[in-house]
């Protein structure tokens, strides 16, 4: 069935007017459109081809909007004689016209602009009242329409300066206006002839100059040699778009549209794949008989306005005025010999050097040898296509070619010349072939919470990738074909698979559940520091209850972390994606099966045990998770801290009270100098100011006792911290 779907394709392919038929090879002397190719990057390399003698001028036209892409990209191969120049009219934008003109290009929109621009200028009324003279202005005003609704209109009145004196005239009354000086009248014949010009400028005609083999006398070859001109042009995107005809055939099980076998186990067959591309013909001319290419990649392409002229600005200098000048005295010289090699002239060290490349030196091809693939064939082997051993289904397009460019892109070859009219839309035939299919309930919790998608892994064991498209399911297993979905496929490089999704399995049901927890695996402390080797686990619990009627294949996506690595399931290794795990889930009909994905993150924490109060200690030596050597030690140093921190506290409490008693002594010499002298008063507040400098006294000496002891607490505790190895 495949092989007539593809035979009939291909009728399909040739059939075009007859208007468009190939006509054979090149007519001598004339360059024919013979190779189109296309590519993914958004452009199309186009060949032309043509049979000479001797010297010969080439002509060939593109459109004014490929210019650009033309002069970055034209190539030429003549196989026996040399690559001349390449010849073509110049950009020659408006303005130039207009460069030598009294008027610009906008002074042509309307007369009083063109009269304004021309002031000055003699020119001759005509009709009943002739006047002439040179133009003094055009002057714009309004009037009053007759009536009784207050329309106006605009018009203009021209003053010219005439032998009798200035006279006017009203420009829309005039019958006729023209300059009387012909060389007047055609500058402005010429600039709008330059105007019109431009406006149906839209194609430019290139002249290859193809020179004759040297050696031959007068200039003329002996006989005839192919050259072929080619460049590359901006095209739209070809599509790649595919249909999967999944049933009858063989290796399958005549499945029905719910995606399971008739045994209710899941399908493991073949499916048949039709691969088209869809492209356009929008380069402004029709393909006749052409040889067509569409390649598949992701090239580097870029574009450049190299028709537009530029121009450099140059910076002002004012003009320089020559001074009195006052030459100084001549002191001597200094001989540098050892500086005079560095000092050779650029042209001196360019001829010391290698002699420069011949400029434009192609290399001519083998006579008879096929044209080179400018768009990668030099990086990849071109394989023919479907030479892939028991895949009956490729000789239905037989001749058609495919190569891999070593991951570069993929070409695929119509082997038939082929014509299309411009602006007409073309479907090729790029793959037809048998491939391994498998049906299985892909999980994506983003895409759908609680069910799968019905989906199939296509697996390509071809020796060609497919490039990527929409891709329309069909599913033959009853006596008519049935639409199941579509799909969008990625890239399929040869020897790889991909998982096809096209419905939502309503039949499975998915329930998740996350439970994080975190588990302590080792517990160190040297040099006054706890390392705590913790083990962060993210543990998804899948509850899949499968289909009443069928057996499931279910793969779940469990989603990928950086950092984290998968630690169960933990027999073999899952397939994963750049953001997911997948993990093979059989799931019988009616039944409901469960799946933990735990997911494991080492790290290590690092506590300075010196700046944790008692408190923050004696907490962590309650952990029970730690080993019983390492609680005993850091309650250890929970009581040295607390030693320490009790010293602390005695200190705050002896500076407490000496501040409040200086601040007690303050207050009674203030009164002191307030009392009367030798009065009770006066005596009792003497009593008491000394009573005050006795107690500061002992302040002192306590506070360096307690200080003293609470270096030496701080002191046995770091020693006793910096001894601890564990």
């Amino acid at each position: 069935m495949t092989r007539a779907i593809l035979l009939a394709s291909t009728a399909l392919l040739m059939a075009a007017p007859a208007a468009f038929a190939a006509t054979g090879g090149p007519a001598g002397g004339q360059l024919a459109l013979t190779r189109v190719l296309l590519s993914t990057g958004g452009v199309g390399y186009f060949e032309y081809e043509a049979t000479v003698s001797g010297d010969a001028d080439l002509s060939l036209e593109v459109r004014r909007d490929q210019v650009d892409d033309v002069l970055k990209s034209i190539v030429v191969y003549d196989d026996k004689g040399g690559v001349g120049t390449i010849a073509l009219p110049g950009a020659e934008p408006l303005d130039t016209a207009f460069r030598e003109l009294p008027f610009s290009a906008d002074d042509l929109t309307s007369p009083a602009a063109l009269l304004n621009a021309m002031r000055g200028a003699e020119v001759t009324t005509g009709g009943s009242r002739q006047l002439t003279g040179r133009l003094m202005s055009v002057t714009e005003e309004t009037v009053r329409l007759p009536g009784n609704d207050g329309a106006t209109t605009t018009r203009h009145r021209v003053t010219l300066m005439t032998g009798e004196g200035l006279r006017q005239l009203v420009l829309e009354e005039a019958d006729a206006l023209r300059f009387t000086d012909p060389a007047v009248q055609s500058q402005i014949d010429r600039a709008l002839s330059a105007v019109a010009e431009n406006a149906r400028r839209e194609r430019r005609r290139l002249t290859v100059h193809s020179r004759a083999p040297q050696g031959q006398e007068g200039g003329q070859a002996a006989g005839e040699r192919r050259v072929r001109v080619g460049f590359v042009a901006e095209m739209p995107l070809w599509k790649a778009t595919y249909r999967l005809s999944l049933g009858t055939g063989p290796g399958q099980d005549g499945q029905g549209q719910d995606g399971q076998g008739q045994n209710g186990q899941a399908d493991k067959g073949n499916g048949s794949l039709q691969g088209w591309a869809v492209l356009e013909n929008l380069s402004g001319e029709d393909w006749r008989g052409v040889d067509l290419t569409v390649v598949s990649g992701n090239p580097v392409t870029l574009r450049q306005a190299l028709y537009t002229p530029y121009f450099v600005e140059r910076p002002e200098v004012p003009v320089e005025v020559l001074g009195r000048v006052l030459p100084s005295a001549d002191e001597g010289a200094v001989t540098l010999n050892d500086a005079r090699p560095a000092m050779r002239s650029q042209s001196e060290a360019s001829r010391a050097g290698a002699p420069p490349a011949t400029a434009m030196a192609a290399p001519a091809p083998m006579p008879g040898a096929p044209a080179p693939a400018p768009m990668g064939e030099a990086l990849a082997k071109v394989a023919p296509y479907g030479s892939a051993a028991g895949t009956p289904a490729m000789a239905a397009v037989r001749g058609a070619e495919a190569g891999a460019a070593e991951g570069v892109q993929v070409l695929f070859h119509y082997p038939q010349p082929v014509s299309v009219p411009n602006g007409g839309t073309l479907m090729m035939p790029i793959a037809a072939s048998t491939l391994p299919v498998e049906r299985v309930a892909l999980y994506q919790p983003a895409a759908d919470a609680r069910h799968p998608l019905a989906s199939l892994r296509l697996r390509n064991d071809g020796d060609t990738a497919l490039p990527p498209g929409l891709l329309t399911f069909y599913d033959r297993g009853s006596a008519n074909s049935a639409y199941v979905g579509d799909a969008r496929m990625a890239t399929l490089p040869a020897g790889e698979s991909r998982l096809l999704s096209f419905a939502v399995d309503q039949s499975v049901t998915v329930d998740r559940e996350e439970k994080p927890s975190r588990r302590l695996s080792r517990a160190t402390i040297a040099d006054g520091v706890l390392t705590l080797s913790v083990i962060d686990r993210q543990s998804t619990t899948y509850t899949v209850a499968g289909a009443p009627d069928a057996d499931r294949d279910v793969v779940i996506e469990h989603p990928r972390r950086p950092g984290w690595d998968l630690a169960e399931p933990a027999n073999g290794k899952p397939e994963a994606t750049a953001t997911a795990y997948r993990l093979p889930l059989a799931v019988p009909a009616g039944k409901t099966v469960t799946l933990t994905a735990t997911l494991e993150r080492p790290r290590q924490e690092r506590i300075i045990l010196t700046d944790l109060t008692a408190d923050q200690i004696a907490a962590r030596a309650s952990a029970p998770e730690l080993p019983a050597e390492v609680r005993q030690a850091l309650t250890t140093l929970a009581g040295l801290r607390a030693a320490v921190a009790e010293k602390e506290r005695r200190i705050a409490e002896l500076e407490r009270e000496r501040t409040e008693r200086i601040a007690d002594q303050d207050r009674l010499r203030e009164n002191l100098k307030a009392l009367p002298a030798g009065s009770d008063l006066h005596k009792r507040t003497l009593a008491k100011m000394a009573e005050a400098e006795n107690r500061l006294d002992a302040l002192a000496r306590d506070l360096g006792t307690a200080r003293s002891e609470a270096e030496a607490a701080r002191q046995t505790l770091r020693e006793r911290v910096k001894a601890m190895a564990i």
